[in-house]
């Protein structure tokens, strides 16, 4: 995946790979020890059934290994996003 900053991430909408609108991107978990980025941290969409996402605070966890593409939507799989 390219380079991209993460202050260009920050309100991006975020999307299953079959289009479901899941939410707004919120912010970013990152192990600062590796440098590793872990979840992204979604506002989910009030529309959205949260049931099978994992769930923190009202917000939606999903582990960034699910990023598929980031372009106008961050595109995630939700099978690998599932709990």
């Amino acid at each position: 995946m390219a380079k991209i900053f993460t202050k260009n991430l920050f309100d991006k909408h975020v999307m299953g790979m079959d289009g479901t609108e899941i939410g707004t991107l919120y912010n970013i978990i990152a192990d600062f020890r590796t440098g590793n980025l872990l979840d992204l941290v979604i506002r989910p969409d009030i529309a959205l059934n949260t049931d099978g996402f994992r769930m923190e605070d009202g917000f939606i966890l999903i582990p960034f290994d699910s990023v598929r593409a980031v372009k106008d939507y961050i595109v995630v799989d939700k099978k690998v996003s599932a709990l």
